[in-house]
């Protein structure tokens, strides 16, 4: 009796283990395809697009926007063909992740400035897009801490590219700022992009061609779309959004 009074009772937390593992498959299986083919989750590592996205920052990247390829998947075995599903490109003003197999496997994080056949200058500090410089208006010095610890002294406009796409860009003032005030004239190849980071002193970029250069369409892993949370180190004192020490205001903001 007792053998099978067990026997009984181990049926239904059989069936149980069967419901919870069958629950996992298939949470395990939509998180792949969300990964694989809606979107993803990228966290910002370094200072180059402050103050539109700060160190610490989680964000939602949307593979939707410019379509498949290789460098959209998670993890590639070499079987993934060239080309791209769903192709579409960017437009200016985007902020794009785009990876660089050349330099490693890491992603990068960046606003397109400049599309095919655009020619893009800095001159005096000052962006020049088909030779055209873009309007900027100035809003307020700032004293910030940059994410290798080190106090920096900047200047923060509002700068308006071609399209109307209007942004927030920083211009370092402080001693030793490295400066690239004045560029050669580039030239933007087809099915190529220029790149350029929101903190103009602190990014390295498509202004670097030894470095970075211009970015190929085939490149681009999707658009930053959303900040999802911070784990930005805000100062309580100063920012009304950051009561206990955590970025309330970064949480959930659309990206532009």
């Amino acid at each position: 009796m007792n053998d099978k009074a067990n026997m009984a009772q181990q049926q239904p937390e059989k069936h149980e283990a069967m419901v919870l593992l069958k629950d996992l498959v298939v949470i395990v299986v939509f998180f792949l395809i969300f990964t694989t083919f809606g979107w993803s989750s990228f966290h910002i590592p370094s200072g180059s697009m402050e103050p539109t996205l700060e160190v610490g920052d989680r964000i939602f990247v949307s593979k939707l926007s410019y379509g498949y390829n290789r460098y959209s998947v998670p993890f590639d075995p070499g079987i993934v063909p060239e080309g791209r599903l769903f192709d579409d490109a960017p437009e200016r003003g985007d902020v794009v992740v785009f990876t660089l197999p050349y330099k490693g496997s890491n992603d990068f994080i960046k606003r397109v400035i400049g599309l095919p056949g655009d020619t893009v200058q800095i001159t005096r500090g000052r962006l020049f897009i088909n030779g055209e410089m873009a309007p900027r208006t100035f809003i307020r010095d700032v004293n910030y801490t940059d994410y290798q610890g080190i106090d920096r002294r900047a200047r923060e406009y509002v700068e308006e590219l071609p399209n109307g796409v209007k942004h927030r860009i920083y211009e370092r003032h402080d001693d030793g700022a490295p400066r690239v005030d004045n560029t050669k004239l580039f030239v933007v190849p087809e099915g190529h992009y220029f790149m350029m980071g929101d903190n103009r002193d602190g990014s390295a970029d498509s202004r670097y061609l030894d470095d970075m250069g211009f970015v190929a369409h085939k490149y681009l892993v999707g658009r930053a779309q959303i900040t999802t949370f911070s784990l930005y180190d805000c100062d309580q004192g100063k920012d009304v959004f950051c009561p206990i020490g955590i970025p309330l205001g970064r949480f959930f903001n659309v990206i532009d």
